[in-house]
């Protein structure tokens, strides 16, 4: 069953989503009559009045649903013990990902140490004892993936004095940030480094902005493994509005030029497994899908259609029922050939149109 979430007037976004919410209710698999949520309230400020046209059956965004739609089995990886909280998969001659299933870390083995790519919050108190289960050499080197929390937060609780490279935007960010949990690099680069420790090599290059500044490619010739962060999600659908990419065209410019890049397996940063090139083609043509679809609906929906008389003098109102409606078209054209393919489609399939219809109106238009 699908319920309704509480609801916190008001401002003309939140009425229009309101709006959107009620006609995407569900029960029993009908959807349920609009007027049992509007009709006498119909024009009352704060109250949902009639829903849009052609409303998709995926919930939208800021409605509470009884579940969501199956995880594919192609989505999903091998299981966690629960006794340990984590998970190793050997990468070949001394790398190894280290993963939570929600989150994932590499390390490297050389002669005299160990070198370490990232240290996510939700696990990094297990990383110690996941390079203890294959060797004990001491932890030389952290690789940040780039600034966020999430992905470098457990660094400080590793212990010891470790040389730390970064990008230097980077070392910019944590410097801004001032987080003792995220010690500030020791070693920055523009736009490549190599690091060579006891005839191992990892391969360390920026290309431009995308999920954010400074976030890099970390490539292992030997073992032909690339680790991009935040912008690979093997066959789910991308953390909301292309988790949170700060340059819309950046982020599918970089998808692509992984999709064209020469190597076997793909460390992502999240998820439950590690990708192959089928996964990143995959997630490229969804990509191209959606902003196919958005582009047409920008064109073919016209302003103030199915806005109150009222509302029309109120410009926000009049853009905010726009977009919501670009939006819907935007989910109902991409639902039937791609909910059944990425895990997570209806969770944030709405963030996605939102964000690829603002880019390609400030960005491309």
């Amino acid at each position: 069953m699908m319920k309704r979430s509480t609801f916190i007037p008001p401002n003309t976004r939140t009425l229009n989503r309101f709006a959107i919410s009620c006609a995407a209710l569900l029960f029993m698999n009908q959807l349920v009559p609009v007027s049992a949520f509007a009709g006498a309230n119909e024009g009352v400020p704060g109250v949902a009045g009639e829903p849009y046209l052609n409303m998709p059956a995926i919930a939208p965004l800021g409605v509470r649903i009884g579940k969501h739609l199956e995880v594919p089995e192609s989505s999903k990886g091998p299981a966690i013990d629960p006794a340990k909280g984590y998970r190793i998969q050997d990468l070949g001659q001394g790398l190894y990902m280290v993963t939570d299933n929600g989150y994932q870390s590499m390390f490297m083995v050389y002669d005299k140490g160990v070198v370490v790519v990232d240290a996510p919050t939700s696990y990094a108190q297990y990383i110690p004892k996941a390079i203890a289960e294959v060797t004990d050499k001491p932890i030389t080197h952290v690789i940040y993936s780039h600034s966020h929390i999430d992905h470098i937060g457990g660094t400080k609780g590793l212990g010891g004095h470790p040389i730390i490279i970064a990008q230097e935007e980077t070392r910019r960010l944590l410097l801004r940030a001032n987080d003792p949990n995220r010690p500030i690099p020791t070693i920055t680069f523009k736009d490549k480094y190599t690091l060579k420790v006891g005839g191992k090599i990892l391969e360390l290059s920026y290309h431009g902005v995308a999920h954010e500044p400074g976030n890099i490619f970390i490539y292992a010739p030997a073992q032909k493994t690339l680790m991009v962060v935040d912008v690979i999600f093997p066959r789910w659908m991308p953390w909301r509005r292309f988790a949170l990419a700060q340059d819309v065209p950046g982020y599918f410019a970089q998808v692509k030029e992984i999709n064209d890049m020469d190597w076997d397996t793909l460390v992502g940063g999240h998820v439950e497994r590690t990708g192959t090139h089928a996964d990143v083609a995959l997630q490229l043509e969804f990509m191209n899908d959606l902003k196919d679809a958005a582009r047409r609906a920008l064109k073919s929906t016209k302003i103030g259609e199915e806005l109150a008389p009222v509302d029309r003098r109120n410009p926000w109102a009049v853009y905010g029922n726009y977009i919501d409606r670009v939006v819907i078209q935007c989910v109902n054209e991409l639902t039937p050939k791609w909910s059944t393919k990425l895990a997570a489609y209806d969770v944030y399939i709405w963030d996605q149109c939102y964000a690829m219809e603002q880019s390609l109106r400030i960005d491309e238009q």
